[in-house]
């Protein structure tokens, strides 16, 4: 800030260090940032959906060491918008298909905006709120928490879960240590869960047996039930189920009306719902059907952020009985601890982190501002959209449908190996015009479309159908005239290890001729997406001069960069 900023604002500036924004730029700067915002937001469909930058740009235009004086705030924005906006992928983009939508609203905007200025670390309520502002009634054992993602609530009930078997395996041999029962128990989840499960196993040290779905991609309660006898006839002891309402790789739904009674049947199984996507739509009634069978559960979780306009990071979960997850949790020092401890809920005991954002302060900003019957309009129009996208697809013989489209995801593929549908994916986002992403899905590599912008119309569908069709003739007509050998990848017909399956789900393709057409890495456009390249006689080629290992899952990612997580986006 300038010597004659503080004079005309005012200011004594003899009381406000030349480094500090005062309250006056502060509501300049604010007005003009509220602006740049709504400037973004409104020229979005004029901008490239993903960076055409090469990963590691930034190194050569930013200094490397932090400035010794402050400097002007002007020249901050410049940068932002002539460094740092050029590496940006737009998740916001009415031509973004890809993962799920990333929540976002003027109205999630502001509420962080008011949370970061009262900059509470909400660990305990020792405030005397109005009774209303309350989760639960008193007497009740149930409540709900906010955390910052799915992976949090899966791991904070594996570990409650933990805990409530260790409890009771103790009860034969009281004096036995809580880590000598840890190699007995067993968790339980489908290959369409999310990764964040086996996470979650590793970090609780307890097995994990990932069990193959139905046709459908739905776990059912007998596969379950065979599962746990196996495993009960060995020894071991399950303790953990964890089922998905919305898969991420083709939104289907796990049987919870077979598999509640299964968990039923054991003596200390905790049931969660994983339903981060999907579950957000069942503020639409039509869609609850789907939920039959959650009277089950001992614990379920939605990411507003997914599908609910709150921007990151907001993921509810419930827990029927409060207790055992706090039990498993709490830690209570004499610093923490006050005088109301007895009559509130202190958060601090449902999760990780003892510091804890007003992350409730946008969700209620945006439960407000839209009402219930907004967001029902909002998430029912994602649905329409892609079953309009669905019967485009349809309506062209080249292409199928792979999954049952309930919610705003289509997962499909043009009629061919899987070698081509790469090709064509690989095509379309090095094109810039659209982003999607692949995944396997009933051992068949396909391609996600899902409808992830706020405002998204009839004719951004329409525009994304004819890009997909114009790159598939191209792609078709190209095949035709060169005749090449094309090898299925991998072939259909046999099973796929779950370690292919992970790195060929939520992958960028590019095929070995684009590569190598490639001057360098910048022609790679998604840089923030592992990517396969495809050698002419390999299925999979791990090039260590391109790749390095990202994840202990066998995906890949671009050297430099980190693996993003498709979940807690």
């Amino acid at each position: 800030m300038s010597v004659m900023y503080a004079l005309i604002a005012g200011r004594d500036i003899t009381c406000t260090p030349l480094f500090q924004m005062n309250t006056e730029e502060f509501r300049v700067k604010g007005k003009e940032m509220v602006d740049y915002i709504c400037e973004y937001m409104e020229g979005l469909g004029s901008r490239r959906v993903q960076p055409t930058v090469e990963p590691g740009y930034l190194r050569d235009i930013i200094p490397t060491e932090a400035p010794n004086e402050p400097e002007d705030w002007d020249d901050i924005m410049a940068d932002v918008d002539n460094k740092i906006m050029k590496g940006v992928c737009h998740w916001q983009h009415p031509r973004f298909h890809a993962y799920f939508p990333s929540g976002n609203s003027y109205p999630s905007i502001i509420g962080d905006m008011l949370s970061d200025a009262i900059g509470s670390i909400a660990f305990s309520w020792a405030l005397a709120l109005p009774e209303e502002f309350l989760a639960s009634p008193p007497g009740s054992r149930g409540g709900g928490v906010i955390q910052g993602s799915a992976s949090e609530c899966i791991l904070v009930s594996m570990l409650a879960a933990r805990n409530q078997a260790v409890q009771y395996l103790k009860k034969d041999v009281p004096d036995a240590e809580d880590s000598s029962f840890l190699p007995l128990l067993v968790a339980y989840c489908s290959t369409e869960s999310h990764s964040c499960v086996e996470k979650a196993a590793m970090i609780s040290l307890v097995k994990l047996r990932i069990l193959e779905p139905d046709e459908n991609c739905s776990l059912r309660g007998d596969t379950l039930l065979k599962a746990m006898e196996e495993d009960e006839a060995k020894g071991l002891f399950p303790f953990f189920v964890s089922t998905t309402l919305g898969t991420t790789s083709s939104c289907a739904f796990d049987n919870l009306k077979e598999i509640g009674p299964v968990c039923r049947m054991y003596p200390s199984v905790w049931f969660h719902v994983d339903g981060a996507y999907a579950g957000n739509s069942f503020i639409c009634p039509e869609n609850r059907y789907l939920m039959n069978g959650i009277h089950y559960a001992d614990s379920f979780n939605t990411n507003t952020n997914k599908w609910l306009l709150v921007a990151f990071d907001c993921s509810c979960l419930w827990i029927k009985d409060r207790n055992k997850l706090t039990s498993a949790l709490n830690v209570d020092p004499l610093y923490l601890q006050h005088k109301r401890s007895e009559e509130t809920i202190d958060y601090r005991h449902w999760g990780i982190p003892l510091s804890r954002r007003f992350r409730a302060l946008k969700l209620w900003f945006v439960l407000r501002r839209y009402g219930i019957q907004g967001l029902q309009a909002y998430i029912r129009n994602h649905c329409r959209l892609a079953k309009r996208f669905e019967g485009l697809v349809r309506k062209d013989s080249r292409f199928e449908v792979i999954n049952d489209v309930k919610m705003g995801l289509v997962c499909f593929r043009v009629n061919g190996t899987d070698r081509l549908n790469q090709e064509l994916l690989a095509n379309i986002n090095a094109s810039g015009k659209l982003h999607m992403i692949p995944s396997l899905v009933k051992c068949r590599y396909i391609i996600r479309f899902c409808v992830t912008a706020e405002h998204a119309k009839d004719e951004d569908i329409d525009h994304a159908w004819e890009v997909i069709q114009e790159f598939a003739s191209d792609l078709l007509e190209s095949m035709k005239i060169a005749e090449p050998a094309i090898k299925p990848l991998p072939d259909a017909t046999k099973p796929l290890s779950r370690k292919l399956t992970r790195r060929l789900s939520f992958t960028r393709s590019v095929s070995r001729d684009v590569y190598r057409r490639s001057l360098s890495r910048s022609s790679l456009h998604d840089g923030a997406t592992p990517i396969n390249v495809l050698d002419d006689e390999e299925n999979i080629v791990e090039d260590e001069d391109v790749f390095h290992s990202g994840m202990s899952l066998g995906s890949l990612s671009i050297s430099g960069l980190p693996i993003v997580d498709e979940k807690d986006c």
